[in-house]
């Protein structure tokens, strides 16, 4: 198949989604050419300005960094089209109405180029109903790509083909989406709303009709069906706040006006009250008030008896949240259903109707049960997707007792499950792959090229992957590999934090590495990296009084750091999530690091009282004097470095990492996660094929010395007097100064790593033993947020 090249890519319509995927396309280095109407006054692109200059202001951020911006070029449809015709890509991102997409692919279809594919960003509209109006030669080329918003974070793409979209279009749209944008691609049929928010949308009508049916608050049923359910925090009505009450109701009667055949059409209504809420303005987050509203400190939420805000104190019941933490799902479903409790009787009643719909719609709507599953959970935030939720809590049994609750007219619904369901399945999804209505097998997962890169893609219930040859393994790690002649090193401990466990066996990895190896990679297989040392242990030797014990782990943590720097094989970290603290340092020392977009790196020590002493602060001053050169100002390199660290700054992707110069400028940044072992391998493998040599020591570091001490400390003065920092602020940010500027020397003074690293130790175990460090640690412990004392 010849490989789809994608320079250039515009974006048809600058409102929220089509700003967002410009800002993504942008994210990726893809020059990009964003359209809208012209303005009726000012600049003609009033419009499209105005909108790439607010993708700076939304939180979270559309924009990995603000520099990104520089890739959008600002045009509108009167005086630029033919802009098109330098385009790869066009993907279409107006307002949900058929009339208006299709006027302005009339507008544009003679300036598309001969090789450009045409997309439309639609969230249900049919994409053969929009392709009537594309001339024939556009047929091929033309299909639905759906992003889910926000575009950057949300991994979900539904690819949506039209009855005569070219095979090969598909497949180079589908391998761009994944490894230049990071996105889980599900192929959806062209029925409305497709798949994630036919299903998704379905149940959240499903919650709407059980909350009243069953008599429950609002923020009761949020208790309920937020992270018991493995479900995000927002839940369910928070969540319909966050997108905002108009847009929801939007979303209902769209489902109403394209589905009347559908079983389930009697329920694709907004309730009354949501209809009262949207009447008065009060649209959810956007407009302050919703279903729920803060007043104060206090959030509130809409109490339909009292027809008035009440303080939102709705839980989950005791009984329900022993339910809910059963690890034995059957067990979970069988007590729900039996229970005579109301919140027991909505749980049982949701999950009933959603799989009841998820079944009796799966071949109109997917190819296969899988597709369904990721579609939910990776546009939903959905931690199982419904068919693997009903295949872990017994398929056979379940089935009955949605078939019973049918025929008694408990069910939203009377229509009959498939015949599939009762065919003596135990499931639909297993090793092999997973169920297909259509081909009444079990399909395996696509076999296109680029998903080769995925060493282990997002697995659904049943599905295998192969984990690799153990080289050792303990309590704390595991080292392991595919034969290829690189190893790979994971932690064991939770949120992969540095225990003692993890520096033995880090230096065991390298050992066996450089006698068996070409070279280490160290990859965690979930997020995050690692969340850094281990506080807990840190603080019980300290108040136990074992202050040598505490002082010789900080002594094993700097020679793991240097240990990793100076390995003869390369050592490359793969970062993803949290790199914080001593994760921060690690892919410091690292040969190379690559990283995830979404990695949020930072040297937070700070925030606990204490100062980076895994080597961290050694290898800022190494740099520092490196960019410097011979003779060069120190002090100017220091600046930055010292505000993030004594700030403890966390980036808010990989590329501010680079700007706050915890990562290097050559390290590699990965799209999509589930790729990024692949590339942190071939980084290694392309390291030890140079003939990879470690850096010489650093003997001759040129450091800021007094001087810049001096000048740190006055800077702080001013801002304790200004009252920006406490007392402790200052002894800790002092401290921080003192390392980075080689201590108490002359300013171009020459010293040596360990130098450095004899000071980060020194003051690491002093701040250590101050009260007020230790009750910041121990607030951080018990709240897992930081103290200011």
């Amino acid at each position: 198949m010849p490989q789809l090249l994608i320079r250039k890519v515009a974006v048809l319509g600058a409102g929220v989604m089509g700003a967002q995927i410009a800002a993504h396309l942008a994210n990726a280095d893809v020059e990009t050419v964003l359209f809208d109407l012209p303005a009726k006054e000012g600049k003609p692109n009033g419009i499209v300005d105005k909108a790439i200059a607010n993708l700076g202001k939304l939180s979270p951020s559309p924009l990995a960094s603000k520099s990104k911006v520089a890739a959008i070029t600002a045009a509108n449809y009167d005086q630029h089209l033919h802009l098109l015709r330098d385009c790869d890509l066009i993907i279409e991102a107006i307002a949900e109405r058929m009339d208006w997409k299709k006027d302005l692919y009339d507008k544009i279809e003679n300036h598309v180029a001969p090789h450009a594919i045409l997309a439309s960003n639609t969230s249900g509209l049919s994409i053969n109903g929009l392709a009537e109006v594309l001339p024939e030669s556009l047929h091929s080329r033309f299909c639905g790509v759906h992003f889910f918003n926000p575009p950057r974070y949300m991994h979900l793409a539904e690819l949506i083909p039209c009855a005569k979209t070219d095979r090969e279009v598909l497949e180079g749209l589908e391998t761009f989406l994944v490894t230049t944008l990071g996105k889980g691609v599900v192929y959806a049929k062209d029925t409305p709303n497709f798949i994630g928010n036919r299903i998704g949308v379905f149940s959240i009508l499903a919650t709407l009709h059980h909350t009243a049916e069953c008599k429950l608050g609002f923020d009761e049923v949020d208790a309920l069906t937020g992270p018991l359910l493995g479900r995000p925090k927002s839940a369910t009505y928070r969540t319909s706040d966050v997108v905002g009450l108009d847009t929801m109701a939007h979303v209902i009667k769209t489902m109403a006006d394209t589905l009347p055949e559908d079983p389930w059409h009697g329920y694709f209504k907004a309730p009354d009250w949501l209809k009262a809420l949207i009447e008065k303005g009060a649209l959810g987050q956007k407009t302050g008030a919703g279903i729920f509203m803060k007043k104060g400190k206090e959030i509130q939420v809409l109490d339909l008896k009292a027809q008035d805000y009440r303080p939102a104190t709705g839980a989950a019941d005791p009984e329900l949240v022993a339910i809910l933490k059963n690890k034995d799902p059957a067990e979970k479903f069988a007590q729900l259903r039996a229970s005579e409790h109301p919140q027991a009787k909505f749980l049982w009643a949701m999950f009933r109707d959603l799989f009841h719909y998820s079944a009796y719609h799966l071949s109109s709507i997917a190819d296969t049960a899988r597709d369904v599953d990721l579609a939910i959970r990776w546009g939903y935030g959905w931690k199982l997707g419904p068919f693997e939720t009903w295949q872990a809590a017994g398929w056979k049994q379940v089935a009955e007792w949605i078939a019973e609750d049918i025929v008694a007219g408990k069910a939203m619904s009377s229509a009959p499950l498939p015949d599939w369901v009762f065919d003596g399945r135990d499931g639909v999804h297993a090793a092999e792959g997973s169920f297909s209505p259509a081909k009444g097998e079990k399909l395996p997962r696509s076999n296109l090229a680029v998903y080769n890169r995925q060493r282990f893609p997002d697995p659904v219930l049943g599905e295998r992957t192969g984990a690799g040859d153990t080289v050792f393994e303990t309590d704390a790690v595991r080292m392991w590999t595919d034969g290829d002649g690189i190893a790979v090193l994971g932690f064991k401990t939770k949120m992969h934090t540095v225990s003692d466990g993890v520096l033995a066996g880090i230096q065991e990895a390298v050992d066996r590495a450089e006698k068996g190896f070409r070279g280490l990679v160290i990859w965690q297989p979930s997020e995050p990296f690692s969340a850094g040392a281990d506080l807990a242990g840190a603080l019980g030797s300290l108040q136990a009084g074992k202050l040598d014990e505490f002082e010789a782990m900080v002594a094993t943590f700097q020679a793991t750091s240097q240990r990793i720097k100076y390995s003869l094989v390369p050592v490359v970290a793969a970062v993803r999530g949290l790199a914080l603290g001593g994760g921060c340092e690690f892919q410091m020392h690292a040969a190379r690091s690559v990283f995830a977009l979404e990695s949020y790196v930072g040297l937070v020590e700070a925030g606990v009282g204490l100062l980076p002493a895994g080597g961290g602060l050694k290898e800022i001053a190494v740099r520092a004097a490196q960019a410097a050169g011979p003779g060069g100002d120190v002090f100017a390199e220091l600046k930055p470095y010292f505000e993030a660290v004594a700030m403890g700054k966390v980036s808010s992707s990989a590329f501010e990492a680079k700007e706050l110069k915890l990562a290097r400028d050559a390290d590699p940044v990965v799209f999509n996660a589930y790729e990024l072992l692949h590339v942190a391998k071939a980084q290694a493998l392309a390291l030890a094929e140079s003939g990879y040599r470690p850096p010489l020591p650093a003997r001759a570091i040129a450091v800021a010395g007094d001087v810049g001490i001096a000048t740190f400390r006055m800077m702080l003065e001013n801002m304790i007097e200004g009252r920006f920092i406490s007392e402790h602020d200052y002894e800790v940010s002092k401290r921080i100064a003192t390392v980075m500027c080689g201590g108490d020397v002359d300013r171009g003074a020459l010293v040596d790593e360990e130098w450095l690293l004899r000071l980060e130790r020194e003051h690491f175990v002093a701040l250590a033993q101050m009260p007020k460090t230790q009750e910041r640690i121990a607030h951080m412990l018990k709240t897992g947020k930081p103290l200011r004392n």
